[in-house]
């Protein structure tokens, strides 16, 4: 079907690289007045280019950047663009070039700062609902099977199958994690991943692990694409993992999930590699599992890029584009770039920095294969985190660096420099005794954690607004303030829309 809209997808990506050269054209850092007024007026010609799809979507990708604030989308562009050589601060990421752009608030029903169960159930079930649950209703409280079983919530993707349309999940964290999993799962605890990470008292009640409603579920049994990480979740302990035979699966209850995927799904193909990925006949597979690591994926800094190792999200993205693509009906995909968020958590800026660009390129590689006239393109974020951007370094000072201004490192008032980039919590705080003078330390490296104020073991999750960026039929509704789970009503109307 992508083929029938291939010289209309080909425009539309023309007219998109133009925008996105014109931008890059300014990227070298103008140094006069008149060069600030040319590209402004560049940015104006672009904005005024910009016209609205009234028509109803056939297709819907949802991109998530777990935990991809305001300030991780500033400093992963700044970050891309000096990368690339050229002016980081100028620079325009895919993302970026989407037109039409909403705030969003992501408080949950019982919390001021949430996790990612109630904000990707407020984007996949339109109902804003309690920290640690994942698809029901705010009625139920968290670890209450009885209740959660009474206040289950529709989800946008089983909506999809209803109408006959393919649907698919893609995550670089394991497949059974908070936001994937409100996909098609039902829990009052984010965390009852395997059979037996449930209490004897739910399990008596009725309730299931999110691996098994994954397989068997009404919703979850019907995805056409699954590829993500999490295999534990899915193998008994008694079983070695295919690739790390030291590591065991998860599950007491003995059951091998992947084997009864594939004794359910004969036709399907059930892929542990990236080799193994590129080898699947997209076009003529109906289902498709792929597993990649018994726990989350790898950070895309440490990804094995070899044809033994994992897929990309970009690899993952155009994979799913292509098989649910050729589907009749239409579809409606989730991808997730779920380890920003865990980078975050471990106060490690670069790792969450590489992700992000990471989803910006799977962005890209979405708006080359699909059409905007008739595929609705949505990225934004479940949360933010305590992640900042200060200090008046000088423009171009590497993002990753110590804040100076022409080479001169800035000091505080203990006579020690600082970095750039900052985090108001997590495991780069100190306990006891004076700081670390980062002058002394390599802070571009991998393993470097920026420095926090308040000293825990996790950095945690921010409050703040997140950002929505569309284009695609119905995509300019999304613009002012609005509501986290509206963002499931502005979908809905894009697949109903006539």
């Amino acid at each position: 079907m992508i083929a029938k809209h291939m010289l209309v997808a080909v425009m539309a990506l023309s007219s998109l690289m133009a925008s996105v050269a014109t931008a890059q054209e300014t990227a070298s850092h103008p140094s006069t007045t008149e060069a600030y007024r040319a590209q402004a007026r560049a940015e104006l010609a672009r904005l005024e280019q910009s016209r609205p799809v009234e028509g109803p979507a056939r297709n819907v990708i949802i991109f998530i950047g777990d935990g991809m604030g305001v300030s991780t989308l500033t400093a992963a562009r700044i970050h891309g663009g000096q990368q690339a050589d050229v002016d980081g601060e100028s620079y325009a990421t895919a993302i970026d070039r989407l037109p039409y752009t909403a705030l969003v608030r992501t408080y949950s029903h019982d919390g001021q700062v949430s996790d990612s169960a109630p904000t990707a159930t407020a984007i996949l079930a339109g109902v804003k609902t309690r920290n640690g649950v994942i698809g029901v209703g705010p009625e139920a409280a968290e670890n209450d099977c009885g209740a959660s079983r009474r206040h289950e919530l529709p989800s946008l993707f089983g909506i999809a199958q209803a109408q006959g349309r393919a649907t698919g999940v893609v995550s670089t964290a394991r497949i059974t994690h908070a936001t994937p999993a409100a996909a098609y799962a039902h829990t009052p605890q984010r965390d009852w991943e395997a059979n037996g990470d449930l209490p004897e008292a739910a399990t008596k009640q009725g309730c299931t692990d999110i691996a098994r409603q994954l397989i068997e579920g009404g919703i979850g049994s019907r995805l056409d694409l699954v590829l993500g990480g999490g295999r534990a979740n899915f193998l008994p302990s008694s079983a070695a993992d295919p690739e790390h035979p030291k590591q065991r699966g998860k599950r007491t209850d003995g059951r091998d999930l992947v084997a009864e995927w594939r004794k359910r799904n004969p036709r399907g193909a059930w892929v542990r590699t990236t080799g193994q990925l590129a080898k699947v006949d997209l076009a003529r597979t109906p289902r498709l599992l792929g597993l990649f690591e018994p726990d989350h994926m790898q950070y895309e800094a440490d990804r094995d890029t070899s044809d033994a190792g994992e897929p990309s999200l970009e690899q993952m993205t155009r994979a799913a584009i292509t098989m649910l693509g050729s589907k009749e009906k239409g579809f409606v995909l989730l991808i997730e770039a779920g380890r920003i968020d865990h980078a975050h958590h471990a106060g490690n800026a670069r790792r969450a920095l590489e992700d992000t660009i990471a989803l910006d390129k799977a962005v890209a590689a979405a708006l080359e294969m699909t059409n905007s006239a008739d595929t609705l393109v949505i990225v934004t974020a479940d949360h933010s985190h305590t992640f900042s951007i200060s200090g008046y370094p000088g423009r171009g000072n590497p993002i990753l660096g110590a804040a100076a201004v022409g080479g001169q490192p800035l000091k505080a008032k203990d006579g020690k420099g600082y970095t750039t980039l900052a985090y108001a919590n997590g495991p780069g705080a100190v306990i006891d005794g004076p700081r670390e003078d980062p002058l002394g330390t390599d802070t571009t490296s991998l393993e470097y954690r920026q420095q926090a104020l308040v000293p825990l073991g996790s950095e945690t999750h921010a409050g703040e607004d997140v950002l929505a960026f569309a284009s695609g039929p119905m995509a300019h509704l999304f613009k002012g303030t609005i509501e986290q789970h509206s963002i499931f009503y502005l979908i809905e109307k894009a697949l109903a829309a006539q």
